[in-house]
């Protein structure tokens, strides 16, 4: 990996309460606010300002910029919602470009294990009683805030033991 352990380190602490927010918020009320979002990219503004080489945090910003404009254009269509292409994008600055594709790989496989225990959760009454109300229990809709968010964990405590880069 090319994101290094002690920027996961750092990055880890400050993206975990969001992240887990963002999970839960988006499985209670089917959104993203935009409170979640903005903490991101503040953290990635002041920590990554402090422990990524400037040219490196720098670039980080583009990735943002990209996954907004695509996660727009896919909102537009109705292929994803604004709230998951927000936080995407916030989430993009937090990953090194080489590490694209295991991250790609990595959100695909959390995306069907969320997608497949949001499902059958849905279906006990135990989770219905333990989370009474919850809209995604009655949305056609998949959560996607609950694969986002902990895909952006498991890259960073992946980068904590297998990081070894200079970013």
């Amino acid at each position: 990996m090319l994101l290094s352990a002690k920027t996961a380190l750092w990055f880890l602490p400050f993206v975990t309460p969001i992240a887990l927010w963002v999970a839960w918020s988006d499985m209670k009320w089917m959104k993203i606010h935009n409170y979640a979002v903005l903490a991101l990219v503040a953290v990635y503004l002041v920590v990554g300002l402090m422990v990524l080489p400037f040219q490196t945090w720098a670039w980080g910003w583009l990735s943002l910029a990209v996954v907004l404009v695509v996660g727009f254009v896919l909102s537009s269509v109705g292929l994803m919602g604004g709230g998951d292409a927000k936080f995407a994008a916030a989430m993009a600055p937090f990953i090194a470009l080489g590490d694209l594709s295991l991250f790609l790989l990595l959100l695909a496989c959390v995306t069907i294990v969320s997608f497949v225990a949001h499902r059958i959760a849905r279906r006990t009454a135990l989770a219905h009683d333990l989370a009474p109300g919850w809209e995604s229990w009655h949305r056609r809709e998949f959560p996607m805030g609950l694969a986002l968010g902990p895909s952006l964990l498991f890259y960073l405590c992946l980068a904590t033991v297998f990081g070894n880069g200079s970013a």
